[in-house]
């Protein structure tokens, strides 16, 4: 975003809700000013009167007049959030971190894996990637969640699943009517997939215990750890390292990350936590 003060919000207004599942919601906005983000890189919303949050757009980087955020009510700021309308007016802060390496990528083959809302930063990856199609050598995504009506971002799964760059499988905790797919945990459909798991790059977003349960299986099938992406989005409050609520070890997650390598952060407590 064109804002040189970190602090000030801004505007943008509601023109669209759309619900997701029963607990989770994206919402479209259009900033009063251009809005430039990497994919992985964060933004810090606002409601007025109430507080604001961080979330990763999940929205195409490549589109500047507008962003969307899918967000989980989980408190009072996301409450209010899922009640927002089209025309409402929030404001915008960031966008804040680093994104996600795409030059190192390119020319690699890459496993994307995710679970749950992790969903929902992974998809402005994957928008990344299919811009720069023919440019890696292989393209694998693995999801998973707790049952089918879970899935984020349904219609456009679909497609996906269709594209000739991209080898695609997901799974569920547990099945359903109408589900002919795999049941079990992300984990099971990750053994038996065509790369050279040493030199390929691995991408993993979603709930901690996923994200430590996926990264000990990737490091078991022979991915190297600093080849091993992980989106730490831990607490992130100013957006700056000025307050330390995201710290990880010797990192904030708003700063340094919240894209981690597990080579830069396996060495630190409570990183799962």
């Amino acid at each position: 975003m064109s804002n040189n003060n970190p602090y000030r919000p801004i505007e943008a207004e509601v023109i669209e809700v759309i619900t997701e599942t029963p607990t989770i919601k994206t919402i479209r906005m259009r900033p009063k000013e251009e809005i430039s983000f990497k994919t992985g890189q964060f933004i810090e919303l606002s409601v007025p009167g109430v507080g604001e949050a961080p979330f990763t757009p999940s929205s195409k980087p490549k589109v500047k007049d507008m962003i969307e955020v899918t967000v989980m009510r989980v408190g009072k700021v996301t409450e209010k959030i899922h009640e927002l309308k089209k025309g409402d007016i929030v404001g915008l802060r960031g966008p804040f971190g680093k994104g996600y390496p795409l030059d190192v990528f390119k020319d690699k083959e890459i496993l994307v894996v995710g679970g749950g809302c992790g969903f929902a930063p992974l998809r402005s990856l994957m928008y990344s990637f299919f811009d720069l199609s023919g440019q890696f050598r292989k393209l694998f995504f693995r999801g998973g969640c707790k049952n089918p009506s879970e899935f984020l971002y349904r219609k456009e799964i679909e497609s996906w699943q269709k594209r000739d760059d991209l080898n695609m499988a997901l799974t569920v905790d547990k099945g359903g009517e109408g589900w002919k797919g795999n049941v079990g945990l992300v984990t099971t459909i990750l053994g038996d997939i065509d790369m050279d798991y040493k030199e390929a790059i691995a991408v993993v977003c979603g709930p901690p215990i996923m994200m430590k349960f996926v990264t000990m299986k990737l490091l078991d099938m022979g991915f190297k750890e600093e080849n091993i992406y992980l989106s730490m989005e831990k607490n992130m409050s100013c957006g700056i390292g000025k307050c330390g609520h995201c710290r990880i070890g010797t990192y904030y997650a708003c700063k340094d990350g919240p894209v981690f390598t597990y080579a830069q952060i396996k060495s630190f407590q409570g990183i799962w936590d």
